[in-house]
């Protein structure tokens, strides 16, 4: 699995020009799936999300979790995130995932972060969609498993 995590004063997801989640402060989540994926990345990259320490404490440093912040949430599968673009100018997504594998592997993925007691909206897996963002930092992080 392959994370492209933002800081977000806000983000939302619109489908066919109606939004389909937005949230506040928190997390803009990019989530692509590989073949392979399962248990052990959901429960590594949860963790990990879970924890990062990324949100300003009084003293500005980068010390504080999502959960600290009241913060939310998005995230929108993204199997681009799998492409290959060594060779030529046209990316292969042969390490994409199973569409129906990588479907269940993400909504186990946000089911897992709800379990962490977080707030987790989502867009439609495999749906043309449009995503809307203000980068707080800017601060972007890829996180792998």
């Amino acid at each position: 699995m392959k994370i492209i995590l933002q800081r977000v004063n806000q983000a939302s997801v619109s489908i066919d020009n109606e939004i389909k989640s937005e949230i506040n402060k928190g997390y803009l989540l990019f989530v692509g799936v590989e073949d392979g994926d399962g248990t052990q990345q959901i429960d590594y990259l949860t963790h990990k999300i879970s924890n990062l320490r990324i949100f300003e404490n009084e003293l500005g440093k980068m010390n504080l979790n999502i959960s600290q912040v009241d913060g939310d949430i998005l995230s929108i599968s993204q199997f681009t995130l799998m492409a290959d673009t060594k060779k030529g100018n046209r990316p292969a997504f042969v390490k994409a995932g199973n569409p129906k594998v990588a479907k269940q592997v993400y909504l186990d993925f946000n089911q897992k972060l709800r379990e962490n007691n977080l707030i987790v909206k989502e867009g439609i897996f495999g749906a043309d969609m449009k995503v809307s963002l203000e980068n707080n930092g800017p601060a972007t992080f890829i996180l792998e498993k």
